[in-house]
């Protein structure tokens, strides 16, 4: 019934101003749209929104990932614009080598995640063929 679906993310934020002062500044990212309450954004092939929310996740997961081509110069500028990193053990300069993955995408991916201002844990990866 929902295969053919387009599927899009909804991160919550208790303020929503701060929220997109943070994705600007830290992620250089803009809402494609906007509404009372929420804010749309949209990436090469994939949609998310922000949301004004009472609630808020406890940021024990990844709630999003943002799949890039070469993760160290990605941590790298993310670095430089504040965005602080989960330090995890095995981790290198904030990026974990994880083996494995969905068989379509690859052998294994790389990755490493950091906190939005809102608390939710979000994560950049690069697949590893």
């Amino acid at each position: 019934m929902l295969t053919g679906s387009r599927i899009e993310a909804r991160i919550p934020a208790q303020d929503l101003g701060r929220a997109r002062r943070w994705y600007a500044e830290k992620l250089g990212l803009e809402p494609a749209e906007e509404r009372d309450g929420g804010l749309r954004y949209v990436g090469a092939s994939g949609v998310f929104c922000l949301f004004a929310s009472a609630g808020a996740s406890n940021g024990s997961f990844t709630q999003m990932s943002f799949y890039v081509d070469d993760l160290e110069a990605t941590v790298a500028e993310l670095r430089a614009r504040g965005v602080k990193f989960e330090d995890y053990e095995g981790a290198v300069n904030g990026i974990m080598e994880i083996d494995g993955n969905y068989p379509s995408k690859g052998r294994g991916e790389r990755a490493a995640w950091f906190r939005d201002s809102e608390g939710n844990m979000l994560g950049v990866g690069q697949v590893v063929p």
